[in-house]
């Protein structure tokens, strides 16, 4: 194993907890508190607050190779999110907290919805990141991304996120291309006694949650929580209201093995329901609505210091109904409607990870996956069949080489089949060099794919005009009214990707860490919107894999402690994206559809211990203008500063009182949206909160 950070950690943080044994990709570890000290809430809140920065890189991770290593020998751009971090920040979402990730573009567009990528391709569904909580995959195959309204946590039971950029391919699978968001929640041993919190204020009109953990036998802890939330809506540029409200219950539970044995077991279940405005229909207040829930199970078996395994099982339901605007085509209309989906998916995984003699640790394992989903189509917009059933089947294994003492080789690969592109296969190679003992270069050289979504199989979005030929002139002879406006295509293809990363890692002294990761990215058959010819006439517009191109990009961060209460952490991205239209091919979109991002994004975080058990937190960001489309015409999201602050007061040790302040630099702005009227402008928020631990 690699050995970039131990000669500098305490004991009592170095080791991984009962929760910290190796996971199978789609399986992370759980935990990675203390477990030499008691079980209880008050004390795992606590663990990363009072780490050094020595410590922090001695946390384990498990998103890079699939088993926990410390994350500062982990040869990967990777971030980690604590649970003091998502804390301090004043976050009340999911969204807000990845905000802390330096190597992520946030970017909000409206009150429930985020765009969230890593590395470009910001452009409304996210759909080359794949987000994981507690080992389950939140990625749709209806839309291929992340549905961020319906993917609510409960913020004070995490343990941390692991954030990748870059990709996860060999290990996660298809959809992980650009990088990979691994949410960990705490284990239930470390949520024991009861939790209460409150909130309330101008944009986060109120929200509570409330938790208790117990046991229900030696070595067996469980904890059942709920929460709710009502989030006022956004506005409009002029100042309008934009009819997002949103709101949502939650409610689950979790029970978790500790003790000795070699057996652990986790299990754990939710359930939700939820509604929010639609700012597409500003004046007739149309509302999505949200609903469903998961049950998933994990069984780990040691069978030796050198070998142990993971079997994890999940279901997961999620019901969702959102309005669709009707299409006008003259003489007819497609009326409006609801647009619903019924999606199941059911999950198995296995993992095993042994080391072979001295020099190769070996992982190796395999899945399989199924969706069933079930769409209930509008008038103007349909999903033909309206019923798909498909199956995602894996192998994978990875062997890590130890070729020096401090030199590894790690080559792996993955191979999947589903229905649409049959087999996909995505290799790995990376070498790691711990040149000192707390200082680190890596490289990688990797390929993924994202393979197609339903909807760009089967999305057909109809006219509702006549069949029949127009006069001529101006229309060619026998031209015949459009009978669908945009299409989805069975050609429809994976994107490819082949990506070069080179990084730096390194803790320089007690009060200094940080790391350099750059990369160069070659995509090829990208999304396109094409039509079947350059006229102007020859609707459908087909969703087609005409785009390729490149991106490349340098990330860095750093963290310093100036004074042992005052701890500042710096972020810098640069990213360039050139992606055009192949060679002899057609895009309707002249190739701006895909990508809506900055090129330069600075970030800045003071967390301050303040006498009198007070802490106070900044939180400040540049996020540059991007280009963004409508059809063929390009505009610009303007640049902004904005700056989040956080105070806090401890009358005792398990009672908190604060006040957050959000987006305080400016009374709206806009993150996302093609500029206009209908541009939805995020709002200045303040709000207070009260919790308690007892």
């Amino acid at each position: 194993m690699p050995s970039a950070q131990t000669a500098t950690a305490s004991s009592t943080h170095a080791a991984a907890s009962s929760n910290d044994l190796p996971m199978a990709p789609n399986n992370p570890a759980t935990s990675s508190t203390d477990a030499s000290a008691p079980p209880g809430d008050a004390q795992s809140s606590n663990v990363y607050k009072n780490m050094s920065l020595q410590e922090l890189m001695n946390q384990n991770v498990t998103s890079v190779s699939g088993t926990p290593q410390p994350y500062g020998e982990a040869p990967a751009a990777i971030q980690v999110i604590t649970n003091n971090d998502i804390l301090r920040s004043g976050a009340s979402s999911l969204p807000e907290a990845l905000r802390l990730a330096d190597n992520l573009e946030v970017a909000q567009d409206n009150a429930h919805d985020w765009n969230i990528s890593a590395r470009g391709f910001n452009a409304m569904s996210g759909d080359k990141l794949l987000v994981l909580i507690d080992g389950r995959a939140v990625y749709t195959p209806i839309l291929a991304g992340v549905s961020w309204d319906v993917e609510n946590v409960m913020l004070e039971d995490l343990d941390r996120i692991e954030v990748v950029s870059g990709p996860g391919g060999t290990l996660w699978g298809a959809n992980a291309m650009n990088g990979v968001i691994n949410i960990v929640s705490k284990s239930a041993q470390d949520t024991q006694g009861w939790y209460m919190e409150g909130a309330g204020g101008s944009e986060l009109r109120d929200a509570g949650a409330i938790r208790y953990g117990g046991t229900l036998a030696p070595d067996v802890y469980y904890r059942v929580y709920g929460t709710y939330f009502d989030r006022n809506g956004e506005v409009y540029t002029d100042g309008a209201a934009a009819n997002d409200a949103w709101s949502e219950g939650r409610g689950g539970f979790r029970i978790d093995t500790a003790g000795s044995s070699d057996d652990k077991y986790m299990l754990e279940g939710e359930y939700y329901n939820g509604a929010a405005g639609d700012p597409s229909f500003p004046s007739t207040n149309e509302t999505e609505v949200e609903s469903g829930g998961h049950l998933l199970g994990r069984w780990t078996h040691t069978f030796s210091a050198d070998s142990d395994m993971s079997l994890q099982v999940y279901y997961d339901r999620v019901n969702s109904s959102t309005p669709e605007p009707a299409s006008a085509f003259a003489p007819t209309v497609v009326p409006a409607g609801i647009a619903t989906e019924y999606l199941d998916t059911a999950d198995v995984s296995f993992q095993h990870n042994i080391q072979v003699g001295d020099r190769n640790k070996v992982t190796w394992g395999a899945g399989y996956r199924f969706y069933h989903d079930v769409a209930d189509n509008s008038p103007a917009v349909e999903i033909l069949p309206a019923t798909q059933d498909l199956n995602v089947f894996n192998i994978f294994g990875q062997d890590e080489i130890k070729l020096l003492d401090n030199l590894f080789f790690t080559l792996g690969t993955k191979v999947e089949h589903n229905d649409f592109t049959h087999f996909e296969y995505e290799p790995s190679a990376r070498l790691q060099w711990n040149f000192t003992p707390t200082q680190m270069l890596w490289a990688a050289v990797s390929r993924a794919v994202r393979t197609p979504s339903i909807g760009e199989r089967s999305l057909y979005e109809p006219t509702g005009l006549p069949d029949a030929p127009l006069p001529h002139p101006p229309f060619p002879p026998g031209y015949s009214y459009p009978q669908s406006l945009l299409d989805g295509s069975t050609s429809f293809t994976s994107e490819k990707l082949l990506a070069y990363e080179l990084g730096y890692r390194a803790q320089l002294d007690s009060q200094i860490s940080g790391s350099i990761s750059t990369f160069y990215n070659f995509y090829s058959d990208i999304r396109s919107t094409s039509l079947s010819s350059a006229s102007t006439l020859d609707l459908p517009i087909y969703l087609q894999n005409n785009l390729q191109g490149e991106t490349y990009g340098i990330e860095v961060s750093s963290d310093y402690q100036m004074l042992d209460w005052w701890r500042w952490h710096a972020g810098y991205d640069y990213l360039q994206e050139h992606i055009h239209v192949a060679p002899g091919q057609i895009d309707f979109t002249n190739a701006l559809n895909e990508t809506a991002d900055p090129k330069n994004q600075v970030f800045l975080r003071s967390s301050m211990d303040l006498p009198e058990n007070m802490d106070f937190d900044l939180n400040g960001r540049f996020i540059d203008s991007l280009t963004i489309n409508n059809a063929a015409t390009a505009a610009s999201v303007p640049s902004y500063f904005e700056l989040d602050a956080r105070l806090a007061w401890h009358p005792t040790k398990d009672l908190e009182i604060s006040i957050v302040g959000q987006n305080l630099l400016q009374g709206q702005h806009a993150e996302y949206g093609f500029p206009g009227p209908d541009q939805v402008q995020i709002e200045r928020s303040v709000y207070g909160k009260i919790a308690w631990h007892f």
